[in-house]
């Protein structure tokens, strides 16, 4: 099975560092404030001011609820074939959720309202794979809307470009095609072919297009995340951007990537991820700094981290997923905060739709020995 990991990482096709169109670099401690108050001056390029970037960043700590059909397939990747009564929680309680979000210290969070199984978390008009169609038909999202005003934490919605359901021809990490590039790209090469990469068809882009718009009427939210949206290319990801932010345009939106250090140089792919207003950094604990000021095309740009990581092992639930040790957590938490990015922790609910004792308890302990 493709990992997130490795589909990450070899969808894309070059290093931006390498070609020179989106760096960071190392620098001393003086030189990243420099930097940085240089790009307070001057970054009048970008859609949101540095001073709203910096408000998001104030919020640091967040819950990443993770989801979904996956809770009952026990898979991170399902086919998109699975029965839609395997979606079937006894006692969902979102507010619950978002309690516990408010009693361990979170400030924000990120509901994924569809993965990769495609199957919706809310009565969806353009698919019959929601819960509109479940025994149990709660709107998710709604739910979790007013649980967030309930609770006064900020609400960020989560929608990913990969669907195994909802295909409308399009290729996935899952299709044969797709198998087929991620076993012949292992190793990336700065000119690999795209021959059968991953891709959306004009058809899913309508599609999604009309989901994101239904999800933008449950809003505002503090945050947007689209998950890989390498997938989507270059010019449908621009227009998907701008209609979040003519919808909402306080909204941070997120498009969410893979990325690597080398030679102490942070790379990513702005092919792959541009435009956005946060840099993703999926489970990253590196020691170096971070700054979150870079160079796209010329142009200085103030983008802040935000690390999603697992409180187990895995996004989804699973039976016998574990908590991570509990110095992991707080050295991951702590190079968060000493490097003002984002703490972005998936605590996944249970097959009877709550967050178990399991999670809720070294979520306290954390709370305690982050003193927040």
């Amino acid at each position: 099975m493709t990992s997130r990991r490795d589909f990450l990482k070899n969808a894309g096709v070059t290093s931006l560092a390498t070609a020179g169109i989106f760096t960071q670099t190392s620098c001393s401690t003086q030189q990243k404030t420099d930097d940085q108050n240089q790009v307070k001056n001057s970054a009048t390029t970008q859609r949101l001011s540095v001073e709203k970037l910096e408000e998001w960043q104030d919020l640091k700590y967040g819950m990443f609820l993770c989801y979904g059909m996956s809770t009952f397939s026990g898979q991170e990747f399902p086919a998109g074939n699975e029965p839609i009564d395997m979606y079937d929680p006894k006692e969902i309680d979102v507010d619950q959720w978002i309690r516990v979000a408010k009693e361990v210290g979170m400030k924000y969070v990120v509901l994924t309202a569809k993965h990769v199984a495609g199957h919706c978390l809310w009565p969806t008009n353009y698919t019959n794979y929601s819960v509109k169609n479940n025994k149990n038909k709660t709107d998710v999202v709604k739910e979790f809307m007013a649980a967030c005003k309930k609770y006064d934490i900020k609400p960020a919605m989560y929608y990913c470009s990969w669907d195994n359901h909802n295909t409308f021809g399009s290729v996935t990490a899952s299709t044969p095609e797709g198998k087929q590039f991620q076993l012949a790209h292992l190793t990336p090469t700065e000119h690999q072919s795209l021959d059968g990469a991953p891709y959306t068809t004009s058809l899913y882009q309508n599609f999604m297009t009309a989901q994101i718009d239904e999800l933008l009427e449950y809003g505002p939210y503090v945050e947007f995340w689209i998950d890989i949206p390498g997938v989507l290319g270059n010019g449908y990801r621009k227009f998907l951007y701008d209609r979040i932010v003519e919808k909402h345009p306080e909204t941070v939106i997120v498009m969410n990537h893979g990325q690597n250090k080398t030679d102490g140089i942070i790379q990513i792919k702005p092919d792959k991820v541009w435009p956005t207003d946060v840099l993703t950094l999926e489970r990253y604990t590196s020691k170096d700094k971070y700054i979150p000021v870079w160079n796209m095309g010329g142009k200085d740009r103030y983008l802040p981290g935000e690390t999603c990581m697992t409180l187990g092992k895995d996004w989804y639930w699973v039976d016998d997923d574990i908590v991570k040790p509990m110095d992991e957590l707080v050295d991951s938490f702590q190079f968060c905060l000493d490097n003002r990015i984002n703490f972005l922790l998936s605590v996944p609910p249970d097959k009877n739709g709550v967050i178990p004792e399991k999670w809720i308890k070294p979520l306290m302990e954390l709370k305690e020995k982050m003193k927040i």
